[in-house]
């Protein structure tokens, strides 16, 4: 994967809409779990891109810095050269100053050939360094929508759990209502009031029977009244 591709796909994802994805989402969870599952593919890949851009990044300036370190040794070469070959021109050694000179001049060499592939490199580092910059804060923002997308799935299913919950709760609380007349408690109210019904019948039709065996003893008490006086009557009493 090259790192433009993960540049692009860094900036696409940092910059999600969660909300906006949501309301479009016909379950919303199942999105957020599919989201998820897509962020955290896209870090694993991006922090393995990102990583292989970070090592040649330090290859190129750790080459950089032993071009730096050569151009600077060559010169202190070419200097300690040429100091010989005064020298030795001094003394009057001007085969051998030469000689030194020459080496002094291919020291120079190598230190302008180490200095020009430092130089040539520095545009190429600066370069890397802004897209490890720029991979590094893709990569913080990409986890951070993950954090976010996480939380937005924990608080959609929490909201569904409750939902549901309430919902169970209504759907009981209605089941029992006392003010529905087709419910079980109400059929049992009726049951037992016609029980009631059915005693109140028992015991007026009871108490009718009791008062006609009384009105029944007081006609007897009167019959034998009256036989009682007639006899009295007869016996001349």
């Amino acid at each position: 994967m090259t790192k433009q591709t993960i540049l692009g796909r860094v900036a696409q994802l940092a910059k999600a809409n969660i909300n906006a994805l949501l309301d479009q989402a016909e379950d919303p969870q199942m999105m957020l779990d599919q989201l998820i599952r897509d962020y955290s593919n896209n870090i694993t890949e991006a922090e393995q891109a990102v990583a292989s851009t970070i090592g040649n990044l330090r290859l190129m300036e750790q080459d950089h810095q032993e071009d730096v370190e050569a151009a600077r040794e060559w010169g202190e070469k070419a200097l300690a050269a040429s100091r010989k070959a005064d020298v030795l021109r001094v003394s009057g050694q001007s085969a051998d100053a030469d000689r030194f000179d020459n080496l002094a001049k291919v020291a120079l060499g190598r230190q302008l050939q180490s200095e020009k592939e430092a130089k040539t490199a520095e545009p190429t580092i600066a370069s890397q360094t802004e897209v490890v910059d720029k991979l590094k804060s893709g990569l913080e923002q990409m986890k951070s929508k993950l954090t976010e997308l996480q939380a937005k799935r924990d608080e959609l299913v929490a909201r569904a759990k409750s939902a549901q919950a309430q919902n169970q709760m209504m759907d009981a609380v209605k089941n029992i209502d006392v003010m529905d007349p087709t419910s079980e408690l109400s059929r049992f109210e009726d049951k037992v009031r016609r029980e009631e019904a059915k005693a109140l019948g028992k015991q007026e039709l009871a108490a009718s029977s009791l008062d006609a065996q009384f009105e029944q003893l007081d006609t007897l008490s009167d019959s034998a009244e009256i036989e009682t006086r007639l006899a009295a009557l007869k016996s001349g009493s």
